[in-house]
């Protein structure tokens, strides 16, 4: 297994297709307010709430939609690998590549907030490695690492 993975990361229509596809893979269906949701989802420069993503699409929409139905949307967006929630700030990003299955690593800075998403299969698969030596049947290793960004520092 290789230490670092290498994408090509789609960006605007591509990203959406590419999760459209993705989704649809899957066997679920990409709605009108799913794409809504992932679109806006991936227009964030940084990780958003579902209350963030509900004002957003709200606003966008010219009518109000409900955080609870952005929470079952996003649930079901990082179960089929479109999005990754940021565990310590209850917050999600898109994943710019969807086709791909993998544990992520984020580097979270407590600055200004800015979440960067690293592949490091060498880490990700030593931490399964000792859960399961441990014992432990790991799902979702979810691995942040806080400090500051290059920006910040």
């Amino acid at each position: 297994m290789a230490a670092h993975h290498h994408h090509h990361e789609p960006q605007g229509a591509e990203l959406s297709t590419a999760a459209r596809a993705t989704l649809e893979k899957s066997g679920e269906q990409w709605t009108t307010m799913r794409a809504q949701i992932f679109e806006t989802l991936a227009g964030f420069d940084k990780p958003a709430s579902a209350y963030d993503i509900a004002e957003a699409v709200s606003k966008a929409a010219g009518r109000r939609v409900a955080a609870n139905s952005v929470y079952r949307i996003l649930d079901l967006f990082v179960g089929a690998n479109l999005a990754r929630r940021v565990e310590s700030s209850n917050a999600y990003i898109a994943n710019a590549h969807p086709d791909c299955l993998h544990d992520c690593i984020f580097l979270v800075c407590d600055s200004c907030g800015q979440t960067t998403h690293i592949d490091n299969d060498r880490i990700t698969s030593g931490v399964r490695s000792a859960a399961e030596a441990a014992g432990f049947s790991p799902v979702r290793p979810v691995i942040e690492v806080r400090g500051k960004c290059a920006d910040c520092d």
